[in-house]
């Protein structure tokens, strides 16, 4: 089999130098999930390690759906489509289809609003006291139970009115085939699936730290086209100053790559078609170390813990003090259930 030079594959990635880390990247994807469940079923250590490989796995497939959303990797919207779809596979976001999920992502940066699929905050006061009560508790021991209502929206909107036969099939086959992945997992090793769910919780938490802080935008349950209201100015002055970047340190380049450079998140919005590799350097040069949106993972650790229970229902995001500042994020409520996974 021959394999493609690197000038071929200089003329598949739209960035030249992003060659070498993409290809890394999305080997170790392709490559590390696999190998990350077979070790799920070892014996020992070998289980130990295979749940780290697992669990970044499934955070950098989700994070490649958002560079394939912008069509950051590949230089044709089909490559950069069938890839982000692919990913989707990786990660079980596949209920919604990637194009749904690159529309309403797009909307979020082209309206400067959180442009949401569900409101959740309606739904959960909708609920039963006793059954609120328990969503609430199972947050407050840090199961991210609004992010599985939001995937079992996704799964369920298509037997709405807004469904047709159609996706309810494509729903229906893509359980089936889930399950039965699963099932054989289990059948191989059901201390394997256990680990597994697991590692998907880290995922969703990690997915749901990052997404918890990017923004403080106003928030819209919107399933068509409509636009968000015209209510007030939302001008690129208006999206940086409501974008954070969350990183865990300018210089800390190993374990910003945890969620592949997207805390670098005010870089991201002012060039939105900048690959994750470039971010890092297109932050220094913006913002540098200290600036007012730059808000560290250290900062957030704290506010992410005291305000787990309190932002599920809060429609206010809070706010952040000044750099210097003692508790400066303490303010900082965040956001719930903005996840680009489940907007469709």
């Amino acid at each position: 089999m021959l394999l493609p030079n690197a000038t071929m594959l200089s003329r598949i990635f739209r960035h030249e130098d992003g060659v070498a880390p993409n290809v890394a990247a999305l080997a170790f994807v392709l490559l590390g999930f696999p190998l990350g469940v077979w070790l799920l079923t070892r014996p020992g250590w070998l289980a130990a390690a295979g749940m780290p490989l697992v669990t970044l796995a499934l955070i950098w497939s989700a994070y490649f759906i958002h560079e394939f959303a912008h069509y950051a990797i590949f230089r044709t919207p089909r490559a950069n489509e069938r890839w982000g779809t692919l990913m989707s596979w990786v990660n079980g976001s596949c209920y919604a289809s990637f194009a749904d999920m690159r529309r309403k992502h797009m909307r979020h940066h082209v309206e400067r609003a959180d442009v949401i699929t569900f409101d959740v905050h309606g739904f959960l006061r909708g609920l039963p006291a006793w059954l609120r009560a328990l969503v609430l508790a199972l947050e407050w021991a840090y199961v991210p139970a609004v992010e599985f209502i939001m995937r079992g929206f996704v799964m369920a909107l298509p037997f709405t009115s807004r469904g047709d036969g159609r996706s309810r099939l494509r729903i229906v086959a893509i359980f089936a085939l889930r399950a039965a992945a699963f099932a054989a997992l289990a059948w191989v090793s059901m201390k394997a699936l256990l680990l597994y769910a697991l590692c998907y919780l880290v995922f969703v938490t990690v997915l749901r730290f990052a997404d918890c802080f990017q923004h403080t935008y106003d928030a819209y349950p919107i399933l068509d086209d409509t636009p968000v209201p015209a209510d007030k100015v939302r001008d690129r002055a208006y999206e940086q100053a409501n974008t954070y970047s969350d990183i865990v340190g300018i210089d800390s380049r190993w374990l910003n790559l945890v969620w592949l450079n997207f805390g670098f998140h005010n870089a991201h919005h002012e060039r939105p078609t900048m690959p994750w590799h470039q971010l890092p350097a297109e932050h220094r040069k913006l913002y540098g170390e200290h600036h007012a949106q730059v808000v560290t993972v250290g900062e957030l650790l704290r506010s992410f813990h005291r305000h787990r229970v309190t932002r599920v229902l809060s429609p206010d995001y809070g706010s952040v003090r000044s750099p210097g500042m003692p508790g400066r994020a303490d303010g900082f409520v965040g956001a719930v259930g903005v996840s680009f996974l489940t907007a469709v």
